[in-house]
């Protein structure tokens, strides 16, 4: 089986670093820092051939703009979204960050998907 290469699109570093505290496999991740020229994109894109890439996104105005650039010229990404009642991905908690990634079957440290089960 060939290994494929995972890549996670964000927009800022506080998203990365939030990714990053999450996850629990070799992933690279993007910061787009918001809103991407052409050429930045064209950029981001060459680097992106056989890979798996995922798009994660804030909830808002400038999310859903930067989601609609990369549908256009990356349809190839699968795109993963965040609840809008947390908005932004830094600020969301871990365990629905964590749930996001599972459902995109990257791999997440298990401490954000136990329940605290109380007897």
């Amino acid at each position: 089986m060939r290994f494929v290469e995972k890549v996670i699109i964000v927009e800022g570093k506080t998203d990365k670093r939030k990714v990053e505290n999450v996850v629990n496999e070799p992933v690279e991740i993007i910061c787009t820092n918001g809103t991407l020229s052409l050429s930045r994109l064209d950029e981001i894109i060459d680097c992106l051939y056989d890979k798996e890439v995922f798009i994660l996104v804030d909830a808002d105005n400038s999310g859903e703009k930067l989601r609609k650039q990369f549908k256009r010229e990356f349809p190839e990404a699968k795109h993963l979204y965040i609840d809008r009642t947390y908005r932004e991905v830094a600020t969301a908690p871990d365990k629905h960050i964590a749930s996001v990634l599972l459902q995109a079957n990257i791999h997440v440290h298990t401490k954000f998907l136990v329940n605290n089960i109380r007897c």
